[in-house]
């Protein structure tokens, strides 16, 4: 890619504006706000190369246009994404717009819903994105509408462009993006532009446009870290201890070494994130995994945690019997819940889930004395040059990240302590030091990416509700148990607000629905040493279930229906309840579900969840068997995320968010056994089967808000609705997932 100017201290200044102040503003924002560290001299712009009026945007010769994408594609569309809203406003075609991974450059490429920091996650990209990029485009644009008026001795005002063609109606004359690219380069970039008001949208909430991974991904020519190769390349591949905080002993390499291809064998413990291994270095993938397995260790396992799921259930269900620290106190709970007509009172539990993204961790290192450069699905490109430098005594500067496909995540490769990252460059280090100066690829295979750690928390939940003798819900008490995903991370100081981590409880400390009376507890275990991670949507994968199965009893406990009974507690969230009238309008619940066959039973049971600034609505239609074998038949989901960059995305992302969940509540689950997982690929943690997969519906709320994401937004809803639905098939309340394979009455 062309050379690009960096900021100057300025730039350093913006970035540290307020997420609020940059995500909030009018349509045509200045540069001067937005935009204008980003944007190059004009002594930087080459004669005669290509267009790069930013950070953002090249625009070549041949008309060309590239997307620089300061997030990572892993499957969720952000390429398409962030392409659409810098065509729309370049009025580019869309055929020649094509997408490359930003490098790692926080000055430049700064996630402003983040702060001063490089990464993707929390189903930002759109949101943060949404005016920059149309900036970016309405830049590029101005200027070659600038040439074409110099060149042809015109006024601008009388100049339009359509897909990546600049024309004057009056005297006929038109040009294609790359005639006017030099002439353009050699013009100052305007400090201020004009957005498109939405009426005038070519691309943006337009259905068919093809999304730009696809044609890669199809054709097999699409780059993820695994297919990425350099000359002279080692593959490592290690042995990990039985049990985590386990270190080796004693290592005999003899045999490993004596397979054909191995290199080297080399140790590393004691890192930051306290992992320890020992590593097998190969020329090639089959030769390292053959040599890992010939490794005879001897673990000293003294330090290491040895409770199993069982145990650690034991302590918080006893953690749950004390006061926990306050997140949310409102009203008083306690005396609500002693003058109540009617409680109900449950616990749940929630296993640790892997993330089990289709293409295990994996990280190409090349190391030097001064230097260090790594190829990666990247996710966190800040955190990971911080701690990668940190960790080489190198200057983030040092370290460079290429930015190449992931084959999925689910926030695993935004590792709050570049666990995976930080291994393959202790390997390549340990490698130097011994002789060994390659590149190095780490690789893990599914076992190891089952059982490698960073899952999401086991959880457990202990809540009690009150009602008056009308029915109405009075008092919510509910006490919540688990790790903390941002204890000991980088991001401690920002998100854990005396002692309460907002992931723990995020979707239940702000509970939408109306109650006098909320107290919401939290307690964080210090000696349950499992690593732990954020998993997709985070807090919300246990808390949207709480609050959704709950307040579907408390409306079957008060004789009403639980689409009235929500919607009545809603009247203050219009946007929760838009997306439940939705859902429920296209679901058909004001009819009769359709008999099943004899012997079958069918319900129906409906969610309503907000997550990172989505409301999506998910009604589940269910049939069980005589057997009490069941499928889910149907899901009808309604997405409200603001203005609708590409439906098409939107509605896939809706998909497979519900897809992700689905398998979460029928199937998966990591449990230990005297503190080793007990699963090690899909055959124990069970991903969703095709044939498992329901029909699926979704409508997307009309909206005029700035977009929100959709990465994470899909996946709470379902697994509530789907328990709804079972128990109004059935009568039976499902508090601890995975549901079981047979539910009866």
């Amino acid at each position: 890619m062309g050379k690009i100017e960096t900021p100057d201290s300025a730039t350093r200044g913006i970035l540290n504006v307020s997420r609020r102040t940059l995500l909030k503003g009018a349509g045509g924002l200045a540069l001067g706000i937005f935009f204008a560290p980003l944007m190059r001299g004009m002594d930087a712009l080459a004669a005669g190369g290509p267009l790069e009026p930013n950070a953002f945007v090249r625009i070549d010769l041949d008309g060309t246009v590239t997307v620089l994408a300061k997030h990572l594609e892993m499957g969720q569309g952000s390429y398409t994404g962030l392409a659409t809203l810098l065509a729309e406003e370049l009025d580019a075609d869309w055929d020649k717009v094509r997408v490359e991974g930003a490098p790692a450059d926080v000055k430049r490429y700064n996630n402003l819903a983040f702060g001063p920091m490089q990464g993707t996650g929390g189903s930002t990209a759109m949101a943060n994105s949404w005016e920059q990029m149309r900036n970016a485009g309405a830049t590029a644009k101005a200027m070659l509408v600038a040439a074409a008026a110099q060149r042809w001795s015109v006024p601008v005002s009388e100049i339009s462009v359509d897909k990546g063609v600049v024309s004057h109606a009056g005297s006929g004359r038109s040009a294609g993006f790359g005639d006017l690219v030099e002439a353009a380069a050699s013009l100052p970039v305007p400090e201020q532009v004009q957005l498109k008001d939405p009426k005038d949208f070519k691309l943006i909430g337009k259905l068919e446009l093809r999304r730009k991974d696809s044609t890669d991904k199809t054709d097999g020519s699409a780059i993820f870290t695994q297919d990425f190769k350099l000359p002279g390349m080692l593959v490592a591949m290690v042995a990990y201890p039985p049990r985590f905080g386990g270190v080796p002993r004693s290592v005999d390499s003899s045999k490993a070494k004596a397979v054909r291809d191995v290199v080297e064998v080399v140790e590393f413990r004691d890192l930051p994130h306290g992992r320890s291994g020992v590593a097998v270095l190969a020329k090639n993938t089959w030769a390292a995994r053959q040599g890992r397995d010939a490794l005879v260790i001897e673990w000293d396992e003294s330090q290491a945690f040895t409770l199993g799921s069982e145990e650690i259930l034991a302590q918080y269900r006893d953690d749950a019997g004390k006061p926990g620290l306050p997140a949310t106190s409102k009203g008083d709970t306690d005396a609500a819940l002693a003058q109540a007509a009617k409680t109900v009172e449950a616990d749940y539990e929630f296993p640790y889930l892997a993330h089990a993204a289709m293409e295990p961790m994996n990280c190409l290192v090349k190391l030097s004395s001064d230097r260090c450069e790594i190829w990666n699905g990247e996710q966190f490109q800040t955190v990971d040059q911080t701690i990668i430098s940190g960790y080489l005594g190198l200057t983030p500067e040092q370290v460079s990240l290429t930015q190449l496909y992931a084959g999925g995540s689910f926030g695993r490769r935004a590792s709050s302590v570049s666990d995976y990252l930080l291994e393959a460059v202790a390997i390549t280090k340990a490698a130097r030091d011994k002789g060994v100066d390659a590149p190095v690829k780490m690789v893990w295979t599914r076992e190891d990416d089952t059982r490698g750690g960073y899952f999401r928390p086991l959880y457990l939940h202990r809540v009690r509700i009150g009602l008056d003798q009308a029915g109405k819900l009075q008092a919510w008490h509910n006490r919540i148990v688990g790790q903390s995903i941002m204890t000991g991370t980088s991001m401690e100081p920002f998100m854990i607000k005396e002692g309460i981590d907002h992931t723990s409880v995020e979707g239940l400390a702000n509970l939408s629905y109306a109650v006098r009376n909320l107290q919401v507890e939290l307690s964080t275990p210090s000696n349950i040493k499992v690593p732990v991670l954020w998993w997709r949507s985070v807090g919300h994968t246990h808390t949207g279930y709480v609050a959704e199965t709950m307040i579907d009893e408390a409306a079957v406990a008060a004789g009403q229906d639980p689409y009235a009974f929500r919607h009545a507690l809603l009247e203050s969230h219009p946007r929760h309840r838009g997306a439940l009238e939705l859902a429920a309008k296209q679901a058909g619940w004001d009819k009769p579900l359709a008999a099943g066959a004899e012997g079958e039973k069918r319900g129906r049971g409906i969610a309503v969840h907000e997550s990172f600034g989505s409301f999506v609505a998910q009604v589940a239609e269910v049939t069980v068997k005589a057997d009490g074998s069941y499928r889910l038949d149907r899901v009808v989901c309604a997405v409200d995320c603001g203005i609708a960059i590409n439906p098409d995305v939107i509605k896939a992302q809706m998909e497979g968010g519900i897809g992700f969940a689905l398998a979460a509540a029928r199937h998966s689950a990591i449990t230990l056994k005297e503190g080793r997982v007990e699963q090690s690929n899909f055959h124990d943690f069970q991903v969703l089967r095709m044939n498992e997969m329901p029909k699926v519906e979704v409508h997307i709320v009309p909206s005029a808000a700035n977009p929100t994401g959709v990465g994470e937004p899909g996946v709470p809803p379902l697994a509530p609705a789907l328990a709804n639905a079972l128990f109004a098939a059935t009568g039976v309340r499902l508090r601890k997932l995975p549901f079981p394979a047979q539910i009866k009455a």
